[in-house]
């Protein structure tokens, strides 16, 4: 059985029978919150001094030569 998606505006609606529908809409949700919690995590762990110092010393080595 075919259904026609469209209600007339030219736009595409969710069959409301999808067991799947807005699986999708829930996972860019989900990738988002972890994007943002690893974006956290790295902005942390470069501020440290550990990583601030090793990485001013690649910078100037790189200069130096």
């Amino acid at each position: 059985m075919t259904h026609d998606n469209h209600n007339g505006t030219g736009r595409a609606t969710a069959d409301p029978t999808d067991p799947e529908a807005g699986l999708a809409t829930a996972e860019y949700a989900i990738a988002t919150v972890a994007a943002v919690g690893f974006a956290g995590l790295l902005i942390a762990v470069l501020k440290s001094d550990t990583v601030r110092g090793l990485l001013e010393g690649i910078i100037s080595s790189a200069l130096s030569v």
